[in-house]
């Protein structure tokens, strides 16, 4: 199933608003642009690295999948 990128886009901001507490949007986008503004700036700190190590292990153990290249599908 693939999604257009403007379906895309509604989905993530119903989910995003649907699930804070934020008061409105206002304040919802200065928060994100606060949490980016701090990760490019902590870009290359070792938690941050360590974070993103651990997700993407996450994900290729979801596929069962191991390094490098996925498997060829069986003709």
């Amino acid at each position: 199933m693939t999604f257009s990128p403007l379906k895309v886009r509604r989905l993530l901001r119903t989910f995003v608003m649907g699930g804070s507490d934020h008061p409105n949007h206002t304040v919802l986008a200065r928060r994100l642009q606060d949490y980016l503004a701090w990760r490019n700036a902590n870009a290359r700190h070792p938690d941050v690295l360590a974070a993103q190590r651990r997700e993407r292990a996450r994900i290729r153990s979801e596929r069962q999948q191991r390094w490098g290249r996925p498997k060829p599908k069986a003709a």
